[in-house]
């Protein structure tokens, strides 16, 4: 069991996901950006280009690893190769913090390129805490776990999303991360109210949030159906859902996704500037 009062090790400021074009303005101008985080999968590999480049911008910058693909909630055991290999990659880089995601892409042998959602029951509970215990103990260091998007329910669901992400982080000391836009996301699909899920929520144990673009379809009955896309500016009622955030839980490291149709540097550092403000408000006394 790790212990529940978080530790941050990411600076509580801004930072962004590092694509490979941006690494030399990062180095020279990072602006508003003070961290950078990593998709795991992409440098668990030996050597090349993407490595040493991670080397020299870890001497630079607070590196947070991100993972998506252990499975945290399949129904197979973990990977123990997968495993393996992530813990080579914390174990030289020493990053900030890792992550995951509550969801699932693994059946029998074979891997979906999709991280899936999972019904809130008492053995999805067991399965899920067992098997961040069996990560937290192979790496030797405390994870968070993300909070999904979503598109339906399931009808044999036990408890609410947020009772359940509680109780994994009661149960294993994980802390958690909380993926903002995925809120505003789920509760456009699903017909819930945003903020009262963020007042629910077990803010303390949040060690990091993530915002994110996405992108606006219909159903078959014409409501909106929002798909969480990282492709795109955060939109307004997203920010105020962040802003909201950090008035009630207290300012939190805060990551700016995105990861198709990335822009040029500038456009994410404005991003992230506009995440550092509400940040730098929240902590000026009244």
């Amino acid at each position: 069991m790790f212990d529940t009062a978080f530790p941050h090790r990411l600076p509580v400021a801004a930072g962004i996901g590092l694509k490979a074009q941006h690494a030399a303005p990062l180095l020279e101008a990072p602006g508003p950006v003070e961290w950078l985080e990593v998709h795991a999968e992409n440098y668990m590999g030996e050597g090349g280009r993407p490595l040493a480049q991670l080397r020299a911008l870890a001497e630079r910058f607070p590196i947070s690893v991100h993972g998506v693909g252990l499975s945290i909630g399949g129904e197979r055991p973990l990977d123990r190769d997968h495993l393996a290999r992530l813990r080579h990659l914390c174990d030289w880089l020493n990053p900030a913090s890792f992550s995951e995601h509550l969801a699932w892409s693994t059946h029998d042998t074979g891997f979906l390129n999709d991280l899936l959602p999972l019904p809130y029951t008492a053995a999805t509970l067991a399965r899920v805490c067992a098997h961040i215990d069996e990560v937290q103990a192979a790496l030797g260091r405390r994870m968070l776990l993300e909070n999904p998007s979503t598109y339906l329910a399931f009808a044999e669901s036990e408890m609410e999303e947020v009772d359940f992400l509680s109780e994994i982080a009661r149960r294993t000391g994980c802390g958690l991360l909380l993926d903002v836009n995925n809120v505003f996301v789920s509760a456009t699909n699903q017909g819930w109210d945003a903020r009262a899920y963020v007042d629910a929520f077990p803010l303390k144990a949040v060690g990091e949030i993530h915002l994110g673009g996405h992108d606006e379809e219909a159903d078959e009955h014409g409501h909106p159906l929002l798909i969480d896309s990282h492709g795109r500016p955060v939109v307004d009622p997203v920010w105020a859902l962040y802003a909201h955030t950090i008035a009630r839980g207290g300012p939190r490291p805060t990551l700016i996704e995105w990861d198709t149709d990335v822009p040029p540097f500038p456009e994410l550092q404005a991003e992230a500037a506009r995440a550092a403000a509400i940040l730098a408000a929240e902590r000026v006394p009244a």
